[in-house]
C-alpha cells in the first residue's frame, strides 16, 4: 500500500493503525521511517553489516516505511531503498507513506530510473491511496 498526502492529512496515524491492526493478528510488524531505514543501511554498509541489516528489513511480513519524500536520500541510500523493496516484492508486504506523487519522487532519489523502477515495484499488486484535505494539525493550532 502507498499512501500519499500533504503533511498532516493522516498518513502516519493510518500507517500505525495499520500497523497495530497487523501486531493483534500475530503479524510480524516493523515500523521505521524512510531516512532511519536508509542512515541504518548506510552505517551498516559502513561496518560490512549490510546483508544482515538487510535482512532485518526483509524479515518482517509487513514493513512500514513512513515519511518518504522529506529528505532526499542520494545515490547510496537510493541504491540501499531499491534493495529493499526489490528483495521485499512478492514475498512481503510493505507499506509506504509519502508526501509526493510519483511524477516528484526523482527529486528524492539518486535519479528518476531509480525512482521510476522504485515505484514500479511498489505499485505492482498494490493498492495506492491518495489523503486530501487540509492539515490536521493547522485544524487545531
Amino acid at each position: 500500500m502507498i499512501v500519499i498526502g500533504n503533511p498532516g492529512t493522516g498518513k502516519t496515524f493510518l500507517a500505525k493503525c495499520i500497523a497495530y491492526a497487523a501486531c493483534n493478528a500475530n503479524i510480524k510488524v516493523l515500523v521505521t521511517s524512510a531516512i532511519d531505514m536508509i542512515n541504518h543501511l548506510v552505517a551498516a554498509e559502513a561496518d560490512r553489516s549490510l546483508l544482515k541489516k538487510l535482512q532485518h528489513y526483509q524479515t518482517p511480513d509487513l514493513l512500514v516505511c513512513d515519511e518518504l519524500g522529506y529528505l532526499a536520500l542520494g545515490q547510496q541510500g537510493s541504491h540501499l531503498f531499491f534493495q529493499v523493496i526489490s528483495q521485499r516484492r512478492q514475498q512481503k508486504s510493505t507499506l509506504l507513506t509519502t508526501n509526493l506523487p510519483f511524477a516528484e519522487w526523482g527529486k528524492v532519489f539518486d535519479s528518476t530510473t531509480v525512482a521510476t523502477a522504485i515505484a514500479d515495484r511498489l505499485v505492482h499488486n498494490s493498492e495506492v491511496l491518495i489523503m486530501e484535505g487540509p492539515s490536521y494539525r493547522r485544524k487545531h493550532v
